[in-house]
């Protein structure tokens, strides 16, 4: 029986050094298989483009269903994994919840040759759906999840029961602003970074100056890919992403959006694809979330606007019960 307890004991210990792990500041490989995601992780593989693709996907079930389900697009510096409060939020109100890893990001496929497309990613995401039987769906997107998710919605209008944006990127058009870079310098710019240039880079962008230790587990997910062997491959995807950003903008098309709209953005964000690269006079007035915002609600038909007052570009990171509320509140319309 002591035998017993000890091996109990031991393993107890063990799954909570792996859990601990995770938040630490380590090498992570390509593809995260030794980080551990909050809920299973199932993938989809196919072929595209000439590469074959394995696509990471969690799908969270209630244990009460309601019969309605929820999809999570995580944005440019993150994967699905920052989702797991929403989802056990959304899972005990009886929401199926689909958390997909885009191709590029997280556990899914960094293709070597790539042509990257809010188009391609969006279809990518619909095959999920279609092998799970999911017919209809909300949809909700964060920072470059929002201009997926917006790309979605407008793919596929007869699927998307609710279409939310959470302090998306893509409000306005960069490529109008912001001086235009090649890919060979943005994977330049990307091989140049390492925990503290990334920390830096979301406590100003992100978090308005305001940073608490909370925060640091998702400055160890991009730090520990620049420790990694693989990490020029990593790099090369995110340069790749970065441009796709920059050139497709979805700003010009929220007239075309048909499903009931929620705006939850919050106030102190500022973020800007290329912002340090535009001149100053010009980079002043980008990523002025308080006035993209409601320019944004103007532009969508049957919109509602939600504004979070001193918080960030990540609401559901920084306040999670400011941004719940309303989420939960437009879902269970």
């Amino acid at each position: 029986m002591k035998k017993l307890s000890l091996g109990i004991g031991l393993l107890i210990l063990s799954l909570t050094g792996v859990n601990a792990q995770n938040d630490a500041l380590r090498p992570l490989d390509m593809n995260l298989e030794a980080y551990t995601y909050p809920f299973p992780v199932d993938y989809l593989e196919w072929e595209s483009q000439g590469e074959k693709l394995r696509m990471a996907y969690m799908d969270v079930r209630p244990a009460r269903a309601n019969g309605r389900a929820v999809m999570l697009l995580h944005g440019k510096n993150f994967n699905g994994a920052y989702w797991e409060e929403t989802a056990r939020a959304l899972a005990d109100k009886g929401f199926r919840v689909i958390i997909p890893d885009q191709i590029g990001f997280g556990k899914s496929s960094k293709p070597m040759h790539y042509q990257y497309s809010f188009h391609d990613l969006a279809a990518n995401t619909k095959k999920i759906l279609d092998k799970l039987g999911i017919g209809r769906i909300a949809v909700l997107g964060h920072s470059m999840g929002g201009m997926l998710a917006t790309r979605f919605t407008l793919m596929y209008p007869e699927m998307v029961q609710k279409f939310i944006l959470e302090n998306p990127i893509g409000l306005e058009d960069y490529k109008a602003k912001v001086p235009y870079q090649p890919v060979d310098k943005w994977y330049m710019s990307e091989l140049k970074s390492d925990f503290n240039s990334i920390k830096n880079y979301q406590l100003n962008s992100y978090y308005d100056g305001k940073w608490r230790e909370s925060y640091t587990k998702w400055v160890n997910l991009l730090a520990g890919w620049t420790l990694g062997k693989d990490y020029p491959r990593v790099a090369w995807n995110s340069a790749l992403t970065y441009d796709m950003i920059y050139t497709q903008p979805v700003c010009y098309e929220f007239g075309h959006i048909k499903a009931p709209t929620l705006l939850i953005i919050g106030q102190r964000d500022r973020s800007a694809v290329g912002k340090n690269l535009a001149p100053e006079h010009v980079r002043k007035t980008l990523g002025n979330y308080p006035e993209l915002g409601r320019q944004t609600k103007a532009k969508i038909p049957h919109s509602e606007l939600v504004e979070l007052e001193n918080i960030g570009h990540l609401p559901h990171i920084e306040d999670f019960n400011k941004f719940i509320t309303p989420l939960i509140r437009f879902l269970e319309k």
